[in-house]
């Protein structure tokens, strides 16, 4: 008799399995599992005679387990095998998660369906679909476990920069998507955009790039008669290399161009190229690379090489010309917190001397004001030894663009070794004269180059160069007078060396046999030695008026810092020779001169007389301390009265007249916060004859007054903004950012906007639409706090050498930026100069913001040598950048 089954247990079984089933929201098993489950109990239960079914299942259609969940609520429906989530409903299975309204799982044909929740007549709660990276929000959405395809109505995906709604979207594979009637766009609504490209067709390949059939640009919902056969919008992650779009235009004195246009070479994560070309149809051209390389927490910079050939009228036309322009620009930094010990830096800009006025793509304005180029490039290395040694190379040069002189230092090279104090104790600090005592050394080694524009980068160039090296030790020590007195004491060896000298002598034979002087160049090494002895006193006095605790003004205090130095220095007579004249009168006797081997080398040479001078300096500092405004502070405020007014004379005890030499003074007035008034200038204690020659008489005996003053400046800068009224920091006079500082250093500008905005007018990097607070929309009635910020430089000088009595230059400069509502910006850059009785260099800006597209125009109606205008409109974004209006009106270079 056959052992009859526990139903008991059984049906146990069967509602553990029903309940693993539809168990309350964490995961649900696939149904497959949950049969196999009760098969197993089953057949745990039968007997051992019972034939077992040898049968391989179907395979399992789920791979995990589905989380899932619905706040309203979960219901199984078995006959028709569903389950529904409603109401903030998701529900994630492997890398894909769906959140919805409502969500219903077909276990029967491996499917999801997802949709929203229309609650009267308000449809929300729209599903988002999520897989890895990319996410799609639909009206709805259904999903194939097994074949991992879907079909999504009226989708909304964003790629990169890009949005895209489509009004059916079918996913074929994790890789590839079919769209069908498709809006393109960078605007943030994608459901109302402001511009869009409509598609019937096109092929979504995520995070690489959509194809599309025939495209068509609408704006404002309104078809435009742009459109393309065909389009292909990258959608890669990463920097990809690619083509620069031209701008087109015309220029009356070369014809047509194509301008801007190029490649863009993404060589790595750590450097790109962007190869820049224009081309006008008379036949000049212009080549532009710029490439920027950055290793994080190492080193950052950018390289910039510029060539134009410029042709002017035709050929055969007696006003044509052709010419050559060029320059290079390098920047490079390096991270501090790489190597403290050693550093290296670069800021490069070198070229043409008419390069910044006669470029036929360079729209700084400022650029065109500069007249002096200069470069550097140095490394320093410190060594962490007792004592501490230094070594610096570097590499400068300085280009006058007016003069077109070029002055380069090719090398430099400085050693030197930190102080040592011989004598010094061990341990507690140095007292004494004796303990003090310290020497140093330092040599300095220079190749100097002297040359011209049309000679740069020529063999000729290095014919008058200059080598030389200078090593000084100087020793010296310091100690207190009487408490109050800091007296230092101090002497100081150099012995030069030099490549090469000279050596003069009369040639009967020069000038056609009337004679003259011969001088030789000698190669060789030779060097000179000198030294001197210097003595220092100085000490700060302190004086203090108190006018009452109870006063506006509590008390005055005056800081003076006196000091008085001697220095001598014997006269090096054995570093100079002699040559005779003879003179063709029998009567006169031949004149003897003396010169220098040293002299027109690169260090000069020794002074032949002996020195004996006395130096004098006096600073002052005057404060004030007056009652805090501010009822709950306990100190009163310190305000400066003035900052280091600073004067400063010497005495030359040797000379046999004029004595003493000019006073120099500089000081710095504070006026109100973040305005001080700069002074600086020369008096001088002596008066003129009358061919305006400084004679041996003090002014004052001469009638005048105690001092003449010579040349004196005065300037100051000042800038302020709505910030300082709303009591928010103002930091936009800081300004570190280094792609700003990059972009100003590239175009030839300075880091204000006092003679214009420096930056490309298509150069949209960096630049954000208005935040969705600002919105003029957001608001019936305007209310906008209209941001604004303006700066102001003033700068006068006075020069009376000859007794001119004349203002050389007065000048007034400034700018201003204005936010007249969140999306309209403007701004102005211009100044008068008082002494030519003329407007400066002017220029206006006008912004607006278009949400997802950006127009801007500057003018330049007063121009240092010409006018210009500039007008752009394009979309932001990188994708779709090149999708542009740009204008630009050269600058007439013949005005």
């Amino acid at each position: 008799m056959q052992p009859r089954p526990n139903i008991f247990r059984l049906t146990l079984l069967l509602i553990l399995g029903v309940l693993s089933l539809a168990h309350a929201q964490d995961s649900l098993v696939a149904p497959s599992l949950v049969r196999d489950t009760l098969v197993k109990a089953q057949d745990s239960l039968l007997p051992e005679s019972v034939v077992r079914d040898t049968l391989v299942g179907a395979p399992e259609f789920l791979e995990d387990l589905v989380d899932y969940y619905g706040e309203d609520y979960v219901y199984m429906d078995q006959e028709n095998a569903k389950v529904y989530m409603y109401n903030k409903a998701f529900m994630t299975y492997l890398d894909y998660r769906i959140d919805a309204g409502e969500i219903i799982l077909d276990y029967a044909k491996n499917e999801v369906y997802a949709r929203g929740i229309d609650s009267a007549g308000i449809y929300s709660q729209l599903p988002v679909f999520v897989q890895g990276n990319n996410k799609v929000q639909p009206d709805s959405i259904r999903f194939n476990f097994e074949t991992k395809k879907a079909l999504v109505f009226n989708s909304r995906t964003a790629q990169n920069d890009i949005n895209m709604l489509s009004q059916i979207t079918k996913k074929e594979n994790d890789s590839v998507y079919f769209l069908r009637n498709v809006k393109f766009t960078t605007s943030e609504n994608v459901d109302n955009p402001e511009y869009y490209f409509y598609t019937r067709k096109a092929k979504f390949v995520p995070q690489k790039k959509v194809v599309t059939g025939l495209t068509n640009m609408y704006i404002a919902d309104v078809p435009t008669p742009l459109g393309l056969p065909f389009a292909f919008f990258p959608l890669a992650d990463t920097r990809a290399s690619g083509f620069v779009i031209p701008n087109i235009g015309e220029n009356n004195n070369r014809g047509f161009f194509l301008q801007n246009g190029g490649y863009y070479f993404a060589v790595n994560d750590y450097v790109d190229l962007t190869v820049l070309g224009d081309y006008y149809t008379n036949g000049s051209y212009g080549l532009r690379l710029d490439s920027d390389y950055a290793l994080r927490y190492k080193f950052r910079g950018n390289l910039s090489v510029r060539y134009e050939n410029l042709i002017n009228s035709e050929r055969g036309f007696p006003d044509f010309t052709q010419s050559s322009l060029y320059n290079i620009r390098w920047r490079h930094t390096q991270d501090p917190k790489v190597n403290p010990s050693t550093r290296f830096s670069a800021s490069v800009n070198l070229g043409s001397s008419r390069y910044l006025q006669q470029s036929i793509n360079q729209t700084n304005n400022a650029s065109q004001l500069v007249n002096t180029l200069s470069s550097s490039v140095s490394f320093a290395k410190s060594f962490d030894t007792e004592p501490a040694i230094q070594f610096s190379a570097a590499a400068t040069h300085s280009q006058n663009t007016q003069t077109q002189v070029i002055n380069m230092s090719l090398p430099n090279i400085n050693a030197s070794i930190s102080r040592i104090f011989p004598f010094a104790p061990k341990d507690g600090a140095k007292k004494g004269v004796f303990q003090n005592i310290n020497l140093q050394y330092d040599v300095t080694a220079e190749n100097r180059i002297t040359t011209t524009d049309s000679l740069f980068f020529k063999p000729e160039m290095f014919e008058g160069a200059e080598a030389g090296a200078r090593h000084s030790i100087p020793l010296g020590t310091n100690f207190k007078l009487f408490n109050y007195l800091s007296v230092s004491l101090g002497s100081n060896f150099q012995e030069t060396w030099v490549g090469k000298t000279i050596r003069r002598s009369y040639d009967p034979e020069l000038n056609g046999g009337l004679g003259g002087v011969a001088q030789d160049t000698v190669s060789g090494f030779d060097s000179y030695r000198t030294y001197g002895f210097s003595a220092g006193l100085g000490t700060t006095v302190y004086g203090t008026f108190n006018f009452g605790k109870d006063k506006k003004i509590q008390a005055i205090r005056h800081v003076i810092r006196p000091a008085v130095s001697y220095s001598i220095s014997p006269g090096f007579e054995q570093y100079y020779q002699e040559y005779t004249i003879p003179s063709a009168d029998p009567e006169v006797n031949a004149e003897v001169q003396q010169y220098s081997r040293f002299e027109n080398t690169i260090y000069g040479a020794p002074g032949k007389l002996y020195s004996s001078s006395v130096s004098f300096a006096l600073s002052n500092t005057l404060e004030a301390k007056v009652r805090n405004p501010d009822t709950t502070a306990t100190e009163p405020k310190k305000i400066a009265l003035l900052n280091n007014f600073n004067l400063s004379s010497a005495y030359n005890i040797t000379a046999d007249s004029l004595n003493w030499s000019n006073v120099q003074f500089t000081g710095s007035i504070p006026i109100i916060k973040k305005l001080d008034l700069n002074l600086n200038g020369t008096l001088d204690p002596y008066a003129l004859n009358a061919n305006n020659q400084r004679i041996n008489t003090f002014n004052i005996n001469n009638g005048g007054s105690l001092f003449r003053l010579v040349n004196a400046n005065m300037s100051f800068n000042y800038s302020f903004s709505s910030k300082d009224f709303d009591g928010r920091k103002d930091d936009d006079d800081d300004n570190d950012d280094p792609d700003f500082n990059n972009d100003t250093f590239r175009n030839g500008g300075r880091p204000d906007d006092l003679f214009g905005d420096g930056r490309d007018i298509a150069d949209l990097r960096g630049d954000e639409p208005a935040s969705k607070n600002d919105k003029e929309e957001d608001s019936p009635w305007y209310n906008n706090s209209i941001p604004w910020d303006f700066r102001l430089a003033y700068t006068v000088t006075y020069g009376n050498q000859l007794r001119q009595n004349e203002i050389s230059s007065n000048s007034l400069m400034m700018s201003s930026n204005i936010s007249l509502s969140p999306r309209w910006k403007i701004g102005i850059s211009s100044g008068y100069d008082f002494k030519n009785k003329g407007i400066t260099l002017t220029q206006m800006r006008f912004e607006r913001d278009l949400e997802s597209w950006v127009m801007r125009f500057s003018w330049t109606p007063i121009g240092a040598r010409n006018t210009s205008w500039n007008f752009f409109i394009g979309i932001r974004g990188s994708i779709l950048r090149d999708i542009k209006y740009d204008k630009r009106r050269e600058a007439d270079r013949r005005l």
